[in-house]
């Protein structure tokens, strides 16, 4: 699902920006995987021009990782798309209202990494990349390769490659193999 500001609905980040510029909607729900420039990038330029306009991730992945970079990134609330209209639509309400809101699941699964199993949201190693690098580590963990990434992300390949660079020199890996052994055992680990 495209990023949705207000009534109108749009396929990219470049186009959701000019009609939040148009518009100026009350709210923005981004869709967290967003085509080329992801919904967490979206959500850091909205709040860089928009402050007061209050943004809602909507995204398919149910884990508090992507929750929790979200509401770094200025995300006011983060539903998960296989979550009940319902709860759709009390985040609106309390985003709206200027709150903060993560479902009961999604804030029960953050409450326990970081409580109950002490683990502090800056202790797990993938915290080191950027939100890019993460979004390509999880695409190579899927299997894809430099060329279909690169495609997917709308960038060139020498960008992915270069992400992938990063990606072994801040999780101290010794090459591209590992970075891929890696990868897919990080994938395999949020999908069990």
């Amino acid at each position: 699902m495209p990023a949705v500001t207000g009534c109108d609905r749009v396929s990219s980040a470049g186009e959701a920006m000019d009609v939040i510029r148009k518009v100026k909607p009350h709210l923005v729900i981004a869709d967290l995987g967003l085509k080329g420039t992801n919904g967490i990038e979206l959500t850091k330029m909205i709040v860089a021009e928009f402050p007061r306009i209050p943004v809602l991730i909507l995204s398919m992945h149910d884990e508090s990782l992507y929750a929790v970079r979200s509401l770094r990134a200025g995300a006011r609330g983060y539903v998960t798309k296989q979550e009940a209209l319902g709860s759709v639509l009390e985040a609106v309400r309390e985003v709206m209202d200027g709150h903060t809101y993560l479902s009961p699941k999604m804030a029960s699964q953050v409450i326990s990494k970081v409580v109950v199993n002490r683990v502090a949201p800056d202790e797990e190693i993938t915290d080191r990349l950027s939100d890019r690098e993460l979004e390509v580590l999880e695409m190579i963990g899927a299997g894809k390769e430099i060329k279909a990434i690169a495609k997917a992300l709308n960038l060139s390949p020498k960008t992915v490659e270069t992400h992938r660079t990063h990606i072994k020199e801040k999780l101290n890996l010794q090459n591209a193999r590992q970075v891929a052994r890696f990868a897919v055992q990080w994938v395999a680990e949020r999908t069990i």
